[in-house]
């Protein structure tokens, strides 16, 4: 066998993710938000980047406009601010910044301010602080009173009596075992008399989820009529009485692009006043250009150039793709803006990136987690990208479309005969759209509305 050694060439194309392409993939998934903290970061970083100086005073000179006359607003201030005429006001109408407060106080704080007001004995204070430090987010107690009671070596009655005490607290319901419990705690302050209203708090609460109030009425021997007046009233009580004392977590969202209607024509504004525009210093330009004779101070340099020139490339990118993306969107879906949402058409990722000459996920990575806001209001991008079904006229119909007729229809049915979803399948066939029952109930359970049982009355 004989054996030798070949040398061959080959020519093949790779896709090579290098660092300035992980940033410019990474940059235009970013959110407006995030885009600004990256931005931060990357100026902390690299020295050679700084904030174009226009845009730098142009910001300067909004909040400049914004600015509160402090001098002023402590010559009018008055030392009764705090009465009930001047709480919230002062003597111009103004708002008064004093009632500003830096948050609110969460449950277990404003139970206790109530509990400091009880004169009780030192031990007393003890199992009462316990038992509110022992509540969760909606004010329910979790802990058994056995545990209690032999964590603090007291006697079961004492703590029992303790948590009573609570009980009639603000807000009410609150410190209760069980959800029976919490509305029964909530119907005695309201002086409910009705003895029926407590035989269904306390034995009927999953017949009331599932709407049965006939067999409910059967078995109170009362009529069906007065089941449900009962119903809409339990229905106005809270059920987690701690709620409002939960910390708010707020969720703003600033829309990246603004699409403006002005006479017939819909004009796209990029939103960037909140990303700062990037240049570079040039006094290390000017470094740069002298070539320093230090070989590792160019070779620094030039290292934090390059990365500086990719950071406003790829933000300059990002916000071309984006501008693309929406101008595909608003030529698309035109009858959206002009008519309403049951006019969204069905949309996909892919027929964007081809009218766009990018890849399908460059699209998916525009438009995730990004919003535009509209004159028909702000939306997430990915809310015009949707499935949809054929109408009778051979054109599609997104499943966006198809849920807001379906909100109409149910919307003027009768509260005593409400529709079933083959009923509802009818009057969808009946409008040009034939989808089948099943289809119907997914979209009206991704709404969140019940069924036709559970929307009946009586």
């Amino acid at each position: 066998m004989e054996m030798g050694f070949n040398l061959n060439l080959e020519q093949s194309q790779k896709l090579v993710m290098t660092p300035q392409l992980r940033q410019a993939i990474k940059i235009l998934q970013f959110t407006s938000l995030e885009l600004e903290e990256y931005i931060e970061q990357q100026i902390e970083n690299n020295p050679i980047i700084e904030i174009n100086e226009e845009d730098k005073k142009t910001k300067e000179e909004l909040i400049e406009d914004k600015k509160i006359d402090w001098k002023e607003y402590a010559e009018d201030f008055d030392n009764y601010e705090y009465c009930k005429e001047a709480f919230h006001h002062n003597s111009d109408n103004d708002f008064n910044y004093e009632n500003i407060i830096f948050r609110n106080p969460t449950l277990q704080e404003h139970l206790i301010f109530q509990f400091t007001l009880t004169y009780l004995e030192a031990d007393l204070h003890l199992i009462g602080e316990y038992i509110i430090d022992s509540l969760d987010e909606n004010g329910y107690l979790r802990v058994s009173l056995e545990e209690i009671a032999e964590t603090l070596q007291q006697d079961y009655s004492t703590v029992e009596s303790v948590l009573h005490i609570i009980q009639t607290f603000e807000p009410v319901g609150v410190a209760a075992r069980t959800l029976t419990e919490c509305l029964v705690i909530q119907c005695k302050s309201l002086g409910i008399k009705n003895e029926n209203v407590y035989l269904m708090i306390e034995s009927y609460l999953d017949e009331i989820a599932c709407n049965k109030y006939p067999a409910i009425a059967k078995s109170l021997g009362i009529t069906t009529q007065e089941v449900q007046n009962i119903c809409d009233f339990l229905k106005t009580l809270e059920p987690k009485p701690g709620r409002k004392y939960a910390g708010n977590d707020n969720r703003y969202v600033v829309p990246d692009v603004v699409i403006k209607k002005i006479e017939n024509e819909y004009y796209i504004i990029p939103n960037d006043r909140n990303i700062p525009r990037l240049t570079i210093r040039k006094d290390y330009q000017q470094m740069l250009s002298r070539g320093d004779e230090n070989e590792e101070a160019v070779r620094f340099l030039n290292d934090k150039f390059n990365n500086a020139m990719w950071l406003i490339k790829s933000i300059e990118q990002r916000m071309q793709t984006i501008h693309k993306v929406v101008e595909q969107i608003v030529h698309k879906q035109r009858c959206f803006f002009e008519h309403g949402k049951k006019h969204l058409k069905p949309m996909t990722l892919r027929e964007i990136a081809d009218e766009i000459g990018v890849h399908e996920s460059t699209v998916s990575r525009a438009t995730n987690g990004k919003y535009v806001e509209t004159p028909a209001g702000t939306f997430e991008l990915k809310y015009f990208f949707s499935s949809g079904v054929p109408n009778n006229g051979g054109e599609s119909i997104a499943a966006e479309s198809i849920k807001n007729y379906i909100r109409d229809i149910l919307d003027h049915e009768d509260p005593k005969k409400p529709y079933s979803d083959d009923r509802i399948a009818s009057e969808l066939e009946s409008k040009g759209i034939k989808i089948s029952r099943r289809t119907v109930a997914k979209y009206r359970e991704d709404m969140k509305i019940p069924s036709s049982s559970k929307r009946k009355r009586y």
